[in-house]
């Protein structure tokens, strides 16, 4: 069975989807496609776009989800439907009335034009303390981390640098293969 270590299952920044500080939203998705179309096809696809400050150091993340949470209008109505549920209604007409809302709201077309030039950094996640893994960790770290700490992707540092990006797919292909090699070895023992 191998050993992993981190810098073998991590993608290079190099390879993953980056914008600077400063663009727009339209811009991080342009690049998000980019880098999944130049990306090796039999891996997985890119779920997110990094954000670069101008020394090019990594100083958030913008996910496929927070481009669609830019896409929800912000409107103080909708809001107020939560304090529906303190007062008893239940969940299910709470859902029915935003739906309702959100259906006789702003068109998504109209939103898309809306949103598209709003900067990253508004919606942007900076980087957690948890979400650091050396790459020279090995496995066992890595997965430990992503577990831990309930995580999609872990940033790679060396020498506190970030070189990369441990995504969950990778992580997991790497655990199904040794599974199923010490399966197989197991299988091959017990005969």
């Amino acid at each position: 069975m191998k050993t992993y270590t981190v810098k073998e299952l991590m993608v290079p920044i190099s390879e993953y989807a980056t914008v600077p500080e400063g663009s727009t939203l339209f811009e991080a998705v342009l690049a998000l496609e980019k880098a999944q179309e130049e990306f090796d096809q039999k891996q997985y696809h890119h779920r997110a776009i990094l954000i670069l400050d101008k020394n090019r150091r990594v100083i958030g993340k913008l996910s496929q989800l927070g481009v669609l949470r830019a896409l929800e209008p912000k409107d103080e109505d909708i809001e107020g439907f939560d304090e529906l549920s303190q007062f008893g209604f239940s969940q299910e007409l709470v859902q029915g009335l935003r739906k309702e809302r959100r259906v006789q709201g702003v068109p998504l077309k109209d939103l898309y034009v809306r949103t598209a030039g709003l900067k990253v950094e508004d919606f942007m996640q900076a980087p957690a303390e948890g979400e650091y893994v050396e790459q020279d960790a090995s496995l066992d770290i890595a997965v430990h981390q992503l577990v831990l700490g309930n995580h999609l992707a872990l940033l790679v540092t060396k020498a506190r640098e970030i070189v990369g990006i441990l995504r969950l797919t990778d992580v997991f292909g790497a655990v199904l293969r040794d599974m199923k090699e010490c399966m197989g070895t197991r299988g091959e023992d017990s005969e």
